[in-house]
């Protein structure tokens, strides 16, 4: 019986003048991922059923409904302090009126970011008025997304409406069906 060879050397490697060896790789297999970053396993091959364009206008009917019900009532609470510490002169009253508006206009849009992210995030994957038509937002993988990802697709919006709504159509025409906000924030819109 013939013993076995020997394994041959590492090839050597010179850098600057001097020699290292090179290191074994034989035993690395390819590399590993962890988290968020690896899709689950069910859905490496899975295809994805993109939400349609008209369940996504209604879901943002509702939400629009539902968020302007949740700010109204802090905004005439807001309304009814400011014009409470006015006096009668009218030059007062004006201020107290522009002052309300900007209060109320900053509590609201704090009220839409909690809305947004707290539901988009949460287990249901979208907002109540996605949850009624039957969408929830991913990310590309289908994995539900965090709250980075929602903060940069809510403040995506911003951009998508400089676009005087080409933003919103985008869903027609990308085979993702997604909007630019959803391109921005790397998310896709898709039916539960």
């Amino acid at each position: 019986r013939p013993s076995p060879r020997p394994a041959a050397p590492p090839p050597r490697r010179a850098i600057a003048n001097e020699t290292f060896d090179e290191p074994d790789l034989s035993g690395i297999s390819e590399p590993q991922t962890y988290g968020a970053l690896r899709p689950a396993a069910s859905q490496q091959t899975a295809s994805f059923e993109y939400a349609d364009f008209l369940p996504r206008v209604g879901a943002l009917l509702l939400d629009a409904l539902f968020a302007g019900l949740m700010g109204c009532v802090p905004a005439i609470g807001l309304a009814l302090v400011f014009m409470g510490m006015a006096g009668l002169s009218p030059e007062d009253q004006q201020a107290a009126s522009v002052l309300s508006s900007c209060c109320g206009q900053i509590v609201y849009q704090v009220i839409l970011l909690i809305y947004y992210v707290t539901l988009e995030t949460s287990a249901k994957q979208g907002t109540w008025g996605k949850q009624i038509v039957g969408i929830k937002v991913t990310d590309l993988h289908g994995n539900r997304i965090t709250v980075g990802r929602a903060l940069g697709r809510y403040f995506a919006k911003i951009i998508t409406g400089f676009t005087c709504g080409i933003g919103l159509l985008m869903p027609l025409f990308t085979e993702k069906k997604q909007t630019l906000h959803d391109m921005i924030a790397g998310c896709l819109s898709l039916k539960k």
